[in-house]
């Protein structure tokens, strides 16, 4: 009888909960006789990692796993941390919240996209973690979330739950709104110059100030009525305690200088200074201060004021100090962040950890997350990727992406899956809703309002299209 019931106790986990049974039997991962890029310990040769329960917890040669570990021979192949992006607007519906200079009452957690297409082929391209963002069309923009790319989960499984909370900021031409003129009889938002941008963010953080001395002074007892709740305010006092990171977009090395001083003024330390395309000219100043740098590395020249970039930016970044990450701000860079990784081995001599530092453990210490992730290290979440050859050879590419020990890329699995879905291309094209006019099928609908795939440098408002199709 107690066989029987065990039986059936079984087969109804097997039936309801088939993901609980199969990670009991691939609880632990094996991938032999790789080329280990650890990223913090140099790089091992004929290497194996031992992963149970998403942990790596051994690294060296021979290892011995279970009879039911799932082993992956990784033979001339290579393996490095996942790539983390420590700037991107992928996986959301929404950039943007223009109306108000300062939004930092939105959170980008609320809208956030898990079957958005560009999280598999990020993870194609081996990255596992990024920071999305708010954009800069605000001097103080929304809230940002750090996640990992689970793509097929519930979006609450993407979030890195001690992954320290951030918030946007952003200088120069985007909050001021340079390239985006008020449309007839629209009043212009303040502000319109680089020393409004500044003032604003100011202005926010003396309110901000005020509004934390009233908390303390009631939780001190000095009052009797506490201060109504600010949500505009509350994840400022957030920064000035330390609890929370600034992400401040822009270029100009004044700008960013400027706002380095401020936040020392108001007893804060910056996280990361976003693009920084001229931070080479204050690289002294940005190491003193305690901020990090996540850049482009040779994307220049799509606006005045990304004019002075230089590709040895990364380099003077690294040699003053700074901890310097490479980032995409686009779907399309970030699959191929490890060449950019590669190309400041060209424009300076960063050695290549140091170079394979800024796409993997860099973003992680920028984002608070290096002590789970971002190098190969024994207790580390085995966020990892298996290639082809060098990661920074442009003839490489992703065979396998793991987060936690899962695989959520497998190339193999993927090209198996194109002739199937071109099967079902051809069917779906055969219903009459699909044929083309001139086959019997009628014109599809005009969309009246669609969203661009914009990002930080191309934010703008609502594209519109005229009832004849054309650009309002």
């Amino acid at each position: 009888m107690r066989k029987v019931i065990v039986c059936l106790l079984i087969g109804f986990l097997n039936i309801y909960f088939p993901k609980l049974i199969l990670a009991q039997n691939t609880n632990q991962v094996l991938i032999r006789n790789a080329t280990v890029m650890t990223a913090s310990k140099g790089t091992l040769q004929n290497t194996d990692i031992l992963i149970e329960n998403g942990k790596i917890t051994r690294i060296g040669k021979n290892l011995k796993a279970s009879a039911n570990a799932k082993i992956i021979d990784a033979s001339g192949k290579y393996v490095t941390p996942g790539i983390i992006d420590c700037h991107s607007h992928t996986m959301i519906d929404a950039v943007n919240e223009f109306s108000y200079s300062v939004t930092s009452m939105t959170n980008i957690r609320d809208v956030l996209n898990p079957k958005e297409i560009a999280i598999y082929r990020a993870l194609a391209g081996g990255v596992t973690a990024a920071l999305i963002l708010h954009g800069s069309a605000n001097a103080i923009g929304g809230q940002s979330v750090t996640v990992k790319f689970k793509y097929g989960r519930p979006v609450d499984e993407f979030i890195i739950p001690d992954a320290p909370p951030g918030i946007k900021f952003a200088l120069g031409e985007n909050p001021k709104r340079s390239n985006f003129p008020p449309l007839p009889g629209q009043t212009p938002r303040y502000p319109r110059t680089r020393m409004g941008v500044m003032e604003v963010i100011r202005d926010a953080f003396i309110r901000a100030r005020e509004y934390k001395q009233a908390w303390d002074d009631y939780k001190a007892g000095k009052t009797k009525i506490p201060p109504r709740v600010d949500l505009e305010l509350q994840p400022l006092v957030e920064v000035l305690e330390g609890k929370r990171l600034v992400h401040a977009h822009g270029y100009r090395s004044d700008e960013h200088l400027n706002l380095m001083l401020l936040a020392e003024e108001f007893g804060f330390r910056v996280g990361t200074l976003q693009h920084a395309l001229e931070a080479y000219k204050i690289a002294p100043e940005i190491a003193k201060h305690g901020a990090g740098a996540s850049i482009f590395v040779d994307n220049w020249s799509f606006k005045i004021e990304s004019y002075d970039a230089i590709p040895y930016n990364a380099y003077i970044l690294w040699k003053n100090g700074v901890v310097v990450s490479i980032n995409s701000d686009s779907d399309e860079r970030m699959r191929r962040l490890n060449l950019d990784a590669a190309k400041v081995m060209k424009y300076g001599g960063v050695p290549e950890e140091e170079a394979l530092k800024m796409i993997t453990l860099n973003p992680a210490k920028q984002l608070g997350i290096d002590k789970r992730t971002g190098s190969i290290e024994i207790g580390k979440d085995a966020d990892l990727v298996i290639w082809s050859g060098h990661p920074f050879s442009p003839y490489s590419y992703v065979e396998k992406t793991m987060i936690e020990g899962e695989i959520y890329f497998d190339r193999q699995q993927d090209l198996a899956k194109r002739t199937e879905m071109e099967k079902e291309r051809q069917e779906l094209e055969k219903l009459d809703i699909n044929k083309a006019p001139g086959s019997g099928g009628t014109p599809p609908r005009i969309p009246s309002e669609f969203r661009k795939d914009h990002h930080d440098d191309s934010d703008e408002m609502p594209y519109l299209k005229n009832d004849d199709g054309g650009d309002k």
